[in-house]
């Protein structure tokens, strides 16, 4: 049961990965990023034929807040439906779903705004008055 774009995909990583450890030449260097290129475009064509058109709209908009939580959630759903899970094209409503489950397994940040009130009172803008 072998897909043939998970074997390219795997390739390319494989290519990658040597190319990386590999030197600096510049042909290396050159074919590093077609592969890239090539990577993103099957990439592509896999969540295109695996989402909605609203389900892609919500991944795209998602993408542009928080980039990395989408990458993340594209990576998860072309490994689903290259191992044959994905049947039917996702929702909206299924990609919802697998973004709540992915925002249980991940541990939130606890980013915290501190104001410090007491430079305020010293400003020195309200001198000039």
């Amino acid at each position: 049961m072998a897909d043939p774009e998970l074997d390219k995909i795997r390739q390319q990583r494989l290519a990658q990965l040597q190319a990386q450890h590999g030197g600096g030449d510049p042909n290396q260097a050159k074919a590093q990023e077609e592969r890239m290129q090539a990577m993103e475009e099957a990439k592509h064509s896999i969540l295109a034929q695996a989402l909605s058109q609203d389900a892609r709209a919500r991944l795209n908009i998602i993408k542009l807040s928080k980039p990395e939580k989408a990458a993340m959630v594209e990576n998860m759903i072309c490994r689903m439906a290259q191992m044959g899970q994905v049947n039917t094209k996702i929702s909206e409503k299924e990609l919802i779903q697998l973004l709540e489950s992915l925002n249980q397994q991940m541990p939130r940040s606890n980013s915290t705004v501190k104001f410090d009130r007491r430079r305020a009172a010293l400003d020195s803008d309200d001198d000039d008055l």
